[in-house]
């Protein structure tokens, strides 16, 4: 749903086909994730939420006359309290109202196939955390859906498993400290939720002012953590039209703040929705501007896992993806 109409997802198919075309172009074998179970999922989410995404469309198909997807009628007020780890489960077992306590919008519709997509992209995050556990300097996990958006129990954002969050779970099994740098220019509303009353992990932000674009109600600058984790969570919200000098000025904010935290390892959410011609239209970065965030992200010497947001102009996001890889490819 945009602007009260129902309009083709821009999170289209065609978006990996031009990805994988860029690691292919690179020589980078690409490998397809193992079935990994929801054992790393119920680390950052809640159970019933797991439990409706899993059954959703099956439900919903049930219904007399129900359409494409599952889209919700109803949503019950949230207090936005920070002090909450999750909410209780859905009070109730009807299909249409625990699409309104589930989905967080109308951006997320489950449909037929939502489940297993959502799965295969947390599987891909997983394994890439996988692989930094074993030892890898750096990987690459071309996620798709998106997981940035998600909160712990409940989707958003064309996000349903929070990728990113999970992948720095993962990793906290051995590093004592992580930092996610999200550079996606939506605010990672979900990532912050997730982690924003833990010190462990480090949540860095940045995005388009939320005052002027989605998701509107956080990523504001005042937002620094609660309880424990007050002074782990960093939002740097950039005006719109934000430019190359204004992005690497916010880059170096957020590297240091990550050096300041001494973070063993980095869950670095990247984003293309950023660049001057995404259709999102909130910034104007050029296909090089990402190639320096990447080298400013590769200086900190940390672990660093790549999980794939969000970027829709089908057009660029090869070469985007192309200059973030290429200081990774460069020996130090």
């Amino acid at each position: 749903m945009r602007f009260g109409r129902v309009v083709p997802s821009r999170d289209a198919p065609v978006r990996v086909e031009r990805l994988l075309e860029v690691l292919k172009s690179r020589g980078i074998e690409t490998r397809v994730p193992a079935p990994c179970g929801l054992a790393p999922a119920l680390a950052v989410h809640a159970q019933p939420y797991l439990d409706f995404l899993a059954i959703a469309w099956l439900q919903w198909s049930e219904i007399d006359g129900h359409g494409p997807e599952v889209w919700p009628s109803y949503f019950p007020y949230w207090s936005g309290r920070p002090d909450q780890d999750t909410r209780p489960a859905c009070p109730t077992e009807a299909i249409l109202g625990q699409a309104g306590w589930y989905l967080g919008d109308l951006s997320s519709p489950p449909g037929p196939s939502t489940w297993l997509s959502a799965m295969r992209s947390y599987e891909t995050a997983v394994a890439g955390a996988q692989s930094i556990l074993d030892g890898e300097a750096h990987a690459y996990a071309l996620c798709r859906p998106s997981g940035h958006h998600a909160r712990s129990d409940r989707a958003a954002g064309l996000c349903f498993l929070n990728n990113a969050a999970i992948a720095a779970q993962l990793l906290r099994g051995k590093f004592d400290r992580v930092a996610v740098l999200d550079i996606d220019v939506h605010h990672g509303d979900g990532t912050q939720e997730i982690f924003y009353r833990r010190p462990d992990v480090l949540t860095v932000s940045i995005h388009a002012d939320p005052r002027h674009a989605y998701p509107f109600f956080t990523g504001h600058a005042h937002e620094a953590g609660f309880g424990a984790g007050l002074g782990a969570n960093l939002n740097l919200p950039l005006p719109r039209g934000a430019g190359r000098g204004q992005m690497l000025a916010a880059v170096d904010v957020a590297a240091k703040s990550i050096r300041d935290f001494a973070a063993d390892a980095l869950v670095f959410a990247v984003g293309f929705d950023a660049h001057n011609d995404d259709p999102v239209g909130l910034c104007a970065l050029g296909d090089d501007d990402f190639g320096e965030i990447a080298q400013t992200v590769k200086a900190l010497g940390v672990p660093t896992l790549i999980v794939h947001e969000g970027g829709y102009a089908i057009d660029v996001i090869g070469r985007c993806l192309d200059a973030v890889l290429g200081p990774f490819l460069t020996a130090s």
